[in-house]
């Protein structure tokens, strides 16, 4: 039995200098601060290696809103945190599922808290969808294990020598679900034109 999934894949364009950071000095929740980046610009800033916590830092004034919530700590944009810079006793438990920047140091936060904000600025420079065929006992299966399965990807793409800059998302499908049991007849009509030849 196979598990058929759609994966997005995002190439960004995050070289272009410092000028992809948009500080914004008006205080804001977190969620309207989201809301705001999403529609100005591209998203809050999300902050992928000491270089860019830097360039941020050198931005901001005050504590701000910076792109990464609670949810495993993951950024704005879907991708994972592959980088943290904690301040100390952060982050903390509770109900404190938002990250602010200060000084370079990333705190928790009440998303709920009014505080400046950074966003990002950049186009997506090209997204390519792919099908993903993967074998495994149940669909069930492979939902569980996904945010591995995905971590593994981003290892393998690594490995090939591809930008850290590639974001990678699964496409969830209208009933909720990323991985779906591959009918019969479309596994038919696969191996038929496989066997045809180009």
């Amino acid at each position: 039995m196979a598990g058929n999934a759609l994966i997005f894949i995002f190439l960004s364009d995050r070289t272009k200098g410092s000028s992809r950071w948009v500080f914004v000095h008006e205080r804001k929740t977190w969620s309207e601060a989201q809301s705001y980046c999403r529609q100005s610009y591209t998203d809050l800033a999300s902050i992928r290696n000491l270089t860019e916590n830097e360039e941020i830092r050198g931005l901001i004034s005050d504590t701000s809103w910076i792109g990464l919530f609670r949810d495993a700590w993951k950024w704005s944009d879907g991708s994972t945190m592959s980088f943290s810079k904690w301040d100390n006793c952060h982050p903390s438990g509770g109900d404190k599922h938002c990250a602010t920047s200060h000084l370079g140091k990333w705190r928790a936060d009440l998303c709920s808290d009014r505080f400046y904000f950074a966003c990002y600025s950049g186009a997506v420079v090209k997204m390519q969808v792919v099908k993903v065929r993967l074998q495994s006992a149940s669909s069930a299966d492979l939902e569980v294990m996904k945010d591995a399965l995905l971590q593994q990807l981003r290892q393998r793409l690594k490995d090939q020598g591809v930008s850290d800059d590639v974001q990678l998302r699964w496409v969830t499908q209208p009933d909720g679900r990323v991985f779906h049991k591959e009918g019969k007849e479309e596994k038919d009509q696969e191996e038929q034109a496989e066997s045809c030849g180009p």
